[in-house]
């Protein structure tokens, strides 16, 4: 028999075998990638809350060297060798300290109970990626982007909110700051892989866009109502709030009022400024009909009681005679 097939009879049994070892490992390595991406947000909150138990831990040393401190240079003021500045220095120290204990302590049991929260937000065992931490953070990001760009594309909001798309405001500025840090931080898809420290960089990176964008927004809004170009309501999901279509009519109709405003005032402008002779204003009412009215008859003096009155018979004027010469 030839040798080749001979060393294939021989060993045949190991082809299999290499097969199926190499899929038990592809599909471990599958599962292992999916509970990872499953526990993306729950490792991610262990791995914030050793960070903060680290910086407790280094306040809390920092309390022990600024009491320490503050007892050499009480004992150095009682010897004459420091001054009462020095003192007081000394004590603000350590009140300082004490503060940044305080303050790390009180961070450490919020990352306590995001760890908890986290754990209990697991998401089961399911095929569907939307139910992923990273995919649930990028919808997110996505649905701020989205209620940044309707003010970017809507007419009636891009002229009744005209400063959520102006770089020059502060805090719109801000919000485009914040967006382009975690544009940076934004995985390509929300099947790549992440460690935990860039999925809480990406987090902490959409949370402060959130921040950012309310308060542009609402910044927006209180320019708006100052303006008087946006409805009565603390924002937009205010209930009651019209409609943007009937809000552009509105608006529509205010510049309407407001250039026809502005066009009477210029050319009243221009008339005042026209020579007298161009221009003559017509008479008042009173005075035209002043003109037009008979002048009233002066009025008798007062008869003299002993003079009889004249009567209306008596002619003006003789008439003269026939014949006879007129007199």
């Amino acid at each position: 028999m030839d040798p080749l097939w001979a060393t294939v009879a021989e060993f045949w049994w190991m082809g299999p075998t290499v097969i199926g070892a190499g899929t038990l490992g592809f599909l471990g390595l599958r599962q292992q990638r999916t509970v990872r991406a499953r526990k993306l947000e729950y490792d991610a909150a262990r791995d914030d809350l050793r960070r903060e138990r680290l910086h407790a831990t280094s306040t809390r040393m920092d309390v022990r060297v600024t009491r320490a401190e503050l007892a050499r240079v009480q004992a150095e003021r009682f010897a004459g060798r420091a001054d009462t500045a020095a003192v007081g220095a000394a004590r603000h120290a350590l009140d300082r300290a004490q503060r940044e204990a305080r303050a790390a302590a009180a961070a450490v049991r919020a990352r306590r109970a995001h760890v908890s929260a986290a754990r209990a937000a697991l998401p089961a065992a399911t095929r569907d990626p939307a139910s992923l931490p990273l995919a649930k953070l990028m919808s997110t990001h996505d649905a701020i982007t989205a209620q940044w760009m309707q003010y970017e594309t809507d007419p009636a909001k891009l002229i009744a909110f005209p400063t959520m798309s102006d770089g020059r405001v502060p805090l719109t500025a801000a919000f485009l700051a914040d967006a382009r840090g975690a544009q940076e931080l934004r995985p390509a898809t929300a099947q790549t892989r992440m460690t935990a420290a860039q999925f809480s960089a990406y987090r902490d990176a959409v949370h402060r866009l959130q921040v950012a964008f309310d308060a542009a927004e609402a910044d927006a809004w209180r320019r708006a109502r100052t303006a008087g170009t946006a409805p009565a309501g603390p924002g937009p999901d205010a209930p009651g709030a019209p409609h943007w279509t009937v809000m552009a009519q509105t608006l529509t109709d205010t510049l309407l009022a407001r250039s026809a405003e502005a066009l009477a005032r210029a050319t009243g402008q221009s008339r005042s400024a026209a020579p007298s002779a161009a221009y003559e204003p017509a008479p008042p009412a009173a005075a035209a009909a002043e003109k037009t009215a008979p002048a009233a008859e002066p009025e008798a003096p007062p008869a003299d009681p002993q003079t009889p009155p004249k009567s209306r018979d008596t002619p003006i004027w003789p008439i003269p005679r026939r014949g006879g010469p007129r007199t």
